[in-house]
C-alpha cells in the first residue's frame, strides 16, 4: 500500500499544494484520478466557497452549501461531495486506467467512513498510489484508517512530486 499525506498550516495551503501537483503529473504524462479543492472568498471573507475538481480535466462541483447568516454548522454539501465521489470511482475503471489518485482532504465525513474514503480504500486494493491532504483535526482518524502505512510528507511541491514517481517505480 503507498499512501501519503500532507498537512499545512496557512488556510487553503494544501488545496494550493495538491492542484500545483496534479498539475506538475499532468505535465510528466502521469494520469491521475480524483479531486482538488478550489477555494473561493465570499462576500465576508470569514467564510469561502468549496468547488473541487474531478481529475484529471472533470467536472467542478461546489460543495459548499449556504446556511444562512449566522449558522455554526458545517457548511459541507454531502450530496455534492456524493456525486465528486461516483465520479471518481467511475473514474477508477477508465481505460487507460489512472496512475495516482490524489484527494483534496481526508476530513470529518472521511473520519466517518464516509466521503472519498472508500475509494480511496478501492484505488489502494487497485494498486494505485494515493496522496490525500489532511487536517490536524482528523490526522489521528486518517492514522487510524492508514493502519500505521501512511507516509507524511513535506508540504513541497518536488517532495510530493518525488514521492509519486518514487512508488510509481515500485509499482512496475
Amino acid at each position: 500500500m503507498q499512501l501519503a499525506y500532507v498537512m499545512t498550516a496557512e488556510r487553503g495551503a494544501t488545496d494550493r499544494l495538491l492542484t500545483a501537483l496534479a498539475e506538475r503529473l499532468a505535465e510528466r504524462g502521469i494520469r491521475t484520478a480524483g479531486i482538488v479543492q478550489t477555494n473561493t472568498d465570499c462576500y465576508d471573507s470569514k467564510l469561502c466557497d468549496m468547488d473541487v475538481r474531478v481529475l484529471p480535466e472533470g467536472e467542478t462541483i461546489r460543495i459548499s452549501q449556504s446556511l444562512g447568516e449566522g449558522a455554526r454548522g458545517c457548511r459541507l454539501n454531502p450530496e455534492a461531495l456524493e456525486r465528486a465521489v461516483g465520479l471518481v470511482t467511475a473514474q477508477l475503471a477508465t481505460t487507460p486506467a489512472p496512475q495516482v489518485m490524489l484527494v483534496n482532504k481526508f476530513g470529518k465525513h472521511e473520519a466517518d467512513g464516509r466521503g472519498m474514503r472508500p475509494v480511496i480504500a478501492e484505488a489502494l486494493a487497485m494498486g494505485l498510489p494515493v496522496v490525500s491532504g489532511v487536517n490536524r483535526m482528523n490526522v489521528e482518524a486518517f492514522e487510524g484508517f492508514a493502519e500505521g502505512l501512511a507516509v507524511e510528507t513535506p508540504p513541497d511541491l518536488d517532495a510530493l512530486v518525488a514521492w509519486v514517481e518514487a512508488a510509481l517505480a515500485q509499482t512496475v
